[in-house]
């Protein structure tokens, strides 16, 4: 009899059960279990698709949680974990820096951001559909609260940080929400005009939904993320693709030298790193460069190789 196929999600589940079990092998297996299905979420039928590239980012994905949860939340009782989290996502200098200028140019002048950041961690709570769901999915995770707890501000850490267009989504979501709260309320006019109540939303006949002209830019943002990460499977192919190549034709020290060139890696420190001479790796980086753009980029990709590699290496000249 053929045993059934061990399936992605599974395979997953396995390696998380005995990750947790070593990390944290006093907690008990109802708590680790409960760990593993959060990281995993509640489709696993989407692990069964993927391309050993997209295995690899969805690995890398699932530990990058992994980690949020074990740095900051985990077994901490829940006031300390929340102020952890405000203090993480108020330590992003860019965004202090768009808070302190549009809270200086609204009326409530004296809100901190860590204030200003609470209420838009209250407002993703309430309304933002990717954090209701799951805080849904936590609750079918485990009913222990302070878990749940740890578990919600984690997911809230990994969704306020996640990249669009090279910034935090926390960023654009604060910038709106705080234009929003200065446009919205009583505008003040003379006593001889009326007054005036100014709102983005408009109320529908159910009292407790309301249609939002920002609904559009909340559009924007999840298709401009989408494009993103579609460009980033793509780009992490092709990378797979070069260093295959390069293994073959020039050995695996061509392969490190490229990975840690794109890295930013300076081509001294690429020396350091691979033991050899700085002459060496120039000659090596030459090789690359040569294999790279003449061969492997005339076929395909030309453009994004050029990219990597032909516009760059004028800069390590």
């Amino acid at each position: 009899m053929v045993a059934p196929k061990i399936t992605m999600a599974q395979e997953l589940a396995q390696t998380w059960r005995s990750q947790l079990a070593e990390d944290y092998p006093q907690a008990s297996a109802a708590n680790r279990e409960s760990i593993v299905q959060w990281l995993l979420g509640n489709d696993l039928e989407r692990f069964d698709n993927l391309t050993p590239v997209e295995k690899q980012i969805t690995q890398q994905a699932l530990l990058y949680r992994y980690r949020i949860l074990q740095k900051r939340y985990l077994g901490i009782p829940s006031e300390p974990a929340y102020r952890r989290l405000t203090k993480r996502l108020s330590s992003l200098m860019i965004l202090r820096h768009k808070i302190r200028a549009l809270v200086a140019l609204s009326r409530d002048s004296y809100r901190t951001v860590v204030e200003v950041i609470q209420e838009v961690l209250q407002e993703l709570l309430l309304r933002d559909r990717y954090i209701q769901q799951q805080i849904a999915w936590i609750a079918q995770c485990t009913n222990n609260s302070q878990l749940r707890n740890a578990l919600l501000f984690a997911s809230l850490e990994e969704y306020c940080m996640r990249p669009i267009r090279n910034r935090p989504l926390l960023i654009y979501r604060t910038i709106d929400y705080l234009q929003r709260t200065a446009r919205g309320g009583v505008t003040y006019l003379s006593s001889s005009e009326r007054v005036q109540l100014v709102s983005d939303e408009l109320p529908t006949e159910d009292s407790d939904n309301s249609f939002s002209f920002l609904d559009s830019h909340a559009l924007a943002a999840y298709q401009v993320t989408e494009a993103e990460a579609e460009q980033k499977v793509m780009h992490d192919a092709v990378k797979q693709e070069l260093s295959d190549y390069l293994q073959v034709k020039l050995g695996m020290e061509a392969v490190q030298w490229f990975q840690l060139y794109l890295q930013g890696k300076s081509q001294q420190a690429i020396a350091e790193r691979l033991n050899l001479d700085v002459r060496q790796v120039y000659r090596l980086r030459e090789k690359v460069c040569y294999h790279a753009e003449r061969n492997f980029a005339h076929k395909q990709h030309s453009e994004l190789v050029a990219n990597w590699l032909a516009t760059k290496v004028e800069s390590f000249s």
